[in-house]
């Protein structure tokens, strides 16, 4: 029996779904404020189906577009979780799309 789309998910099934190991999400979870899994009794971790999208997006852009975790942080706090993912969907149809006054790639600007 299949979960619901709805469902909660467990470190290891968001790790299998990412191709991506366990130490990885508790890695980034330390890295990005907005993954925010349920921790039950004993600590064991549970990804409501926003976070699975969220880190589905930071894998992308990390993993497949090559951009660093700070890129990351910084596109996430100019655009949010939504903004990420269409930064994403842009990435992929091979658009280099700029969020706020700096682009990805770019040293971000001096105050």
């Amino acid at each position: 029996m299949s979960k619901s789309p709805d469902a909660f998910r467990t470190i290891s099934e968001v790790a299998e779904w990412l191709g991506i190991q366990a130490h990885v999400l508790r890695f980034w979870e330390s890295k990005f404020n907005q993954i925010k899994p349920v921790k039950r009794a004993g600590g064991r971790r549970y990804y409501r189906p926003a976070d699975v999208d969220l880190l589905g997006s930071i894998k992308g852009l990390l993993h497949d577009h090559g951009l660093s975790i700070k890129e990351v942080q910084s596109l996430l706090r100019e655009a949010g979780p939504t903004g990420l993912s269409t930064h994403l969907e842009a990435m992929n149809r091979g658009e280099r799309p700029a969020l706020g006054a700096a682009s990805v790639g770019e040293a971000p600007s001096e105050v």
